[in-house]
């Protein structure tokens, strides 16, 4: 079982950047894939960005292709998101989630979820 932390969202202006952290409890962070998620008020949870357990494969949604990239480092245990050029339209909570499945964009699949981090972007 993994335990998942989120930090370093906030309030930034359009054309700002912003990192996510994803601190994961437990041995076995290696272990996991991890996908970083958000949720816009009213809207669905939706896929951002996913990176395999060793960090040689990432995977984007399109809306954020270009702008963001997803890491990890596994001996800190913390997988991160690096956000630029960020516009009104990001504003939403950032979940990180784990799996040991493949690397996924279905949230459904994913088994350990975060509590989430607001990332608010003023026009």
């Amino acid at each position: 079982q993994v335990q998942l932390v989120e930090s370093g969202g906030g309030l930034v202006q359009a054309g700002g950047s912003l990192r996510l952290s994803c601190a994961a409890s437990g041995r076995t962070f290696s272990s996991y894939n991890m996908g970083w998620f958000r949720q816009a008020p009213g809207k669905e949870r939706e896929f951002v960005a996913a990176i395999s357990r060793s960090g040689g494969s990432e995977y984007y949604a399109d809306s954020v292709k270009g702008r963001s990239t997803i890491s990890r480092d596994n001996a800190k245990n913390t997988v991160y998101l690096q956000m630029n050029s960020l516009v009104p339209e990001d504003t939403a909570v950032y979940y990180c989630a784990a799996t040991l499945r493949g690397i996924l964009t279905d949230a459904g699949l994913y088994e350990y979820w975060g509590q989430g981090t607001q990332v608010t972007v003023s026009s």
